[in-house]
């Protein structure tokens, strides 16, 4: 929490001439429907958004996992080893603006309405922390859900998709989920929990060298009455 917060407002100042050209009319956002291409659009500019913002997450992803900028700007979210709604926004500031640009960057080069781009907004936020959130709802082979994001952090080099698998499975890094996490006796096993933690240990020692994290020493739990 206290990481995504402090993210938050720079990654808000380095946005803003962003928002504000595209208010200002130096973008291609339109008020109503007879502004844009036509009614058909309406429809059409939701699956162009979503294809075009996850073709360029995936390759700002994938590059932000290249060693010579890793440690600095992506490694701070990868502590987060299970993903939780609150390491969702838990970035670098410029990460996190850099994984943002695509939805900013869409409204120059395609038409998006005003309405649809403010529900577009929430929806990608909601969806940035439900793929966090270790709720292993489906085992979809299309969509990027929160199993495939929890393989991309228990296995660092897999499943940089946003929204779907298409470009992971295009660009030779999908990962099929574990099928223990959608078992429930499995997916809260300490034994289970062991082998995610010795997978994350090994990646660490490939990708970095050395292991340098620090963990807070065991809280002495509350006694119950």
């Amino acid at each position: 929490m206290k990481q995504a917060n402090i993210a938050f407002p720079i990654m808000a100042i380095f946005t803003a001439p962003w928002f504000l050209a595209e208010v200002r009319g130096y973008s291609k956002l339109y008020d109503a429907t007879e502004e844009g291409p036509g009614a058909w659009y309406n429809w059409l500019q939701f699956p162009l958004f979503v294809c075009f913002t996850d073709f360029c997450i995936y390759w700002i992803h994938r590059g932000l996992h290249h060693k010579s900028i890793y440690k600095t700007l992506h490694k701070p979210h990868h502590k987060w080893i299970m993903p939780t709604p609150f390491a969702s926004h838990a970035f670098h500031p410029m990460d996190g603006y850099a994984q943002g640009l695509p939805y900013h960057i869409f409204p120059f080069i395609f038409p998006l309405q005003k309405f649809a781009y403010v529900a577009l907004f929430i929806f990608v936020n909601i969806w940035t922390v439900l793929i966090h959130d270790g709720e292993y709802a489906h085992n979809s082979p299309i969509i990027n859900g929160a199993a495939c994001h929890t393989m991309h952090h228990l296995y660092f080099n897999y499943n940089y998709g946003q929204f779907t698998t298409l470009w992971d499975r295009m660009g030779g890094s999908y990962r099929k989920p574990n099928d223990e996490l959608f078992q429930k006796e499995l997916k809260m096993c300490q034994s289970e929990w062991a082998k995610q933690a010795k997978a994350v240990d090994k990646m660490v020692e490939e990708v970095e060298g050395e292991d340098d994290r620090k963990y807070e020493p065991d809280m002495e739990p509350k006694k119950v009455r």
